[in-house]
C-alpha cells in the first residue's frame, strides 16, 4: 500500500515522501496515528495545499522537543527491584516503570516516547532511547539494582554480578586451601582433635 508521510518515520522517509508499506502497518499504525495519508490523487492535492502548514507545525513540535530534550538527555534514573542471586529480576522493568520514575523527577514523558525493544529482566545499567519527536531523540540511563548501595556501585562501572561470583570463588578456594604448607600442618594436627571430639561424643 502506498502512503504519503505526514512526518518523518524511521526507516521509511520524511514529510511528503510517498512510500510503499504493508497494508496492516498502514491501517494499524500510520493512518490511525495521523502519520500518513493514503496515496491517492485527492490526498496528494490536500497534502500539497497544506504542505507549508504541515511543515511549519512539524518544525514547531521539533523545536519544543529540542528544548525538552535538554532536561532529559543523559538523565540517569535508579529502580530498586528484587532479584535472584544470578541477577534475574522477579518480574521486569517495563515502559510504565520508566515513565513513572521520570515523572517522580518532574520529567513528563509519554509511554509511546519510550523506545524499549523488550522489558529489562536483569539488574544492571541500561541505555534507553526517548523519542520526543520523529527527528529528536535522546538517551537516558536506567540503573536497575537490588539496593541503593548496589546501584551506586553499578553507576561507578562495577559489574556487581561478576564481583559477587569472584568473592564466592575466592571464599571457596580459601576454605579448601588456606595456605600451602601451614595448611598441611594444620590439617594434620586438626585430624586427631576431631577424632578426640568424636570419641568424647
Amino acid at each position: 500500500m502506498d502512503v504519503i508521510l505526514l512526518e518523518r518515520v524511521e526507516k521509511l522517509g520524511g514529510i511528503g515522501d510517498v512510500v510503499s508499506v504493508k497494508p496492516g502497518f498502514a491501517r494499524n499504525y500510520l493512518l490511525p496515528r495521523k502519520k500518513a495519508l493514503r496515496a491517492n490523487e485527492s490526498n496528494r492535492k490536500v497534502f500539497e495545499a497544506n504542505r507549508a502548514q504541515i511543515e511549519a507545525d512539524n518544525a514547531a513540535r521539533r523545536s519544543t522537543a529540542e528544548k525538552d530534550s535538554k532536561g532529559i538527555d543523559g538523565k540517569s534514573i535508579t529502580l530498586i527491584r528484587q532479584a535472584s542471586n544470578t541477577g534475574q529480576l522477579y518480574g521486569s522493568v517495563a515502559v510504565r516503570d520508566i515513565v513513572e520514575a521520570l515523572a517522580a523527577e518532574n520529567i513528563k514523558v509519554l509511554k509511546n516516547q519510550v523506545v524499549l525493544d523488550k522489558p529489562i529482566k536483569a539488574i544492571g545499567v541500561n541505555t534507553v532511547k526517548i523519542a520526543l519527536h520523529p527527528e529528536v531523540s535522546v538517551n537516558i540511563t536506567v540503573n536497575v539494582a537490588r539496593s541503593p548501595e548496589e546501584a551506586e556501585l553499578q553507576a561507578q562501572g562495577v559489574d556487581v554480578m561478576a564481583e559477587m561470583f569472584e568473592k564466592d570463588e575466592a571464599g571457596f578456594t580459601e576454605a579448601f586451601d588456606p595456605n600451602a604448607e601451614p595448611g598441611d600442618i594444620a590439617a594434620a594436627t586438626a585430624a586427631p582433635a576431631t577424632e578426640g571430639e568424636t570419641a568424647e561424643a
